[in-house]
């Protein structure tokens, strides 16, 4: 997918939100200019406290240039490449918002893809810890503040959910269902956070648990008119990827982890992704032959779907709402259900149009209801 990433735990009623959502982790400290994914653009710098040149563009260290001296561009790109960031806030939010709208929307048919070529779990794995180890190489670049021995454990925790057991059992699944019921079953993620409350012990009102059976009804929808064991298999096998997922941002809003949000971030990528590679190799996975479409759709997820896909939504949990940064649990079913109709020619028929309608409208229920607990509607 999708995603989705400060010294103290937050509380449970300011992460329960985010829990549903973050494909990484829920913030947990104040914004501080010094941690952000994003380099912030000059029209930005006098809201920055006490921001230096240092501050405004990661790993600058040294005085602030001279007027007559080219502006450095992001993340060091050369003078003559021709993409800025947007210099207002507003812009740049809108950036990362399509990127994550697109891009995960569209991830679904670049794994179908590179399952031609790539076992699922071995596909997880590499997918991730490339891009996990390239995201802390820049992190890096940004002197932030290096996480504990016990920071670390618990990213690799939560990472081995969200990337290594979530992505993995997705791509699984994928081997026999078509992306847009995928996508579609993966926007279930909200309702599984719910059940896994409530066993943590959260009292969940009964509107919640209204949304949790309207989402289950969407399910049998979904999987209406194909009774076929490979096609239940696999179904079987994207719902315990949203389950992990879920229970890899529960956990991510309730341990210690690192304070500066791209390291985190990347660490858990990166130890996800280990993790997964190391199963998939003990378990007699093995690449035997590698096609040209497949090789490079397996790059757009690593450079595009993880390592750009994450910074973006990193930078929308930082500086949006709640419900801005959890939008794409709404787009991106629907963009990978055009995707797939679109390039892949995969059928849209009247259930998959009305389980997508009644397993969205169950998420919108989910998240409201939440926002009504906690006081912010």
């Amino acid at each position: 997918m999708s995603t989705p990433l400060p010294p103290s735990r937050s509380s449970a009623s300011d992460s329960s939100a985010l829990q549903f959502v973050s494909p990484a982790q829920t913030p947990q400290s104040q914004p501080s200019a010094d941690v952000l994914p994003f380099p912030q653009a000059a029209a930005d710098a006098p809201s920055l406290s006490s921001s230096s040149s240092a501050d405004v563009l990661p790993g600058v260290t040294s005085p602030q240039p001279l007027a007559d001296t080219p502006a450095r561009r992001p993340f060091n790109l050369p003078g003559r490449f021709p993409f800025r960031l947007p210099a207002t806030r507003s812009g740049r939010v809108a950036l990362a918002l399509c990127v994550v709208y697109l891009v995960w929307g569209s991830t679904y048919m670049a794994v179908h893809l590179s399952l031609e070529s790539f076992p699922p779990l071995m596909l997880s794995g590499l997918r991730n810890l490339f891009a996990g180890i390239g995201l802390f190489i820049f992190a890096a670049r940004r002197d932030p503040v290096w996480p504990t021995f016990a920071e670390v454990r618990h990213d690799a925790a939560v990472g081995t959910l969200l990337v290594g057991l979530s992505s993995g059992m997705l791509a699984f699944g994928m081997r026999t269902v078509e992306t847009g019921t995928a996508a579609v079953m993966v926007a279930t993620v909200p309702l599984f956070a719910t059940v896994i409350a409530a066993i943590a012990g959260r009292k969940v009102a009964k509107g919640e648990w209204v949304a949790v059976g309207l989402g289950l009804v969407g399910i049998a929808l979904l999987n209406h008119g194909d009774p076929s064991s490979g096609s239940t298999a696999g179904s079987l096998a994207i719902l315990c990827g949203a389950v992990f997922w879920a229970g890899g941002s529960f956990l991510a809003g309730r341990l210690k982890l690192p304070s500066d949000l791209l390291v985190s971030t990347a660490l858990q990528i990166s130890l996800g992704g280990a993790m997964a590679t190391i199963v998939a190799w003990v378990s007699g996975e093995r690449i035997v032959s590698m096609g040209f479409t497949p090789f490079l759709a397996y790059l757009y997820l690593m450079l595009v779907g993880s390592m750009a896909a994450y910074v973006a939504y990193a930078y929308l949990i930082r500086h949006t709402s709640p419900i801005i940064a959890s939008s794409c649990m709404y787009v991106n079913p629907v963009v990978a259900v055009v995707i797939g109709a679109v390039f892949l020619g995969e059928v849209i028929t009247k259930w998959t149009v009305m389980a997508t309608l009644i397993i969205l409208a169950s998420v919108g229920l989910s998240f409201w209801f939440d926002y009504k607990r906690r006081g912010l509607v």
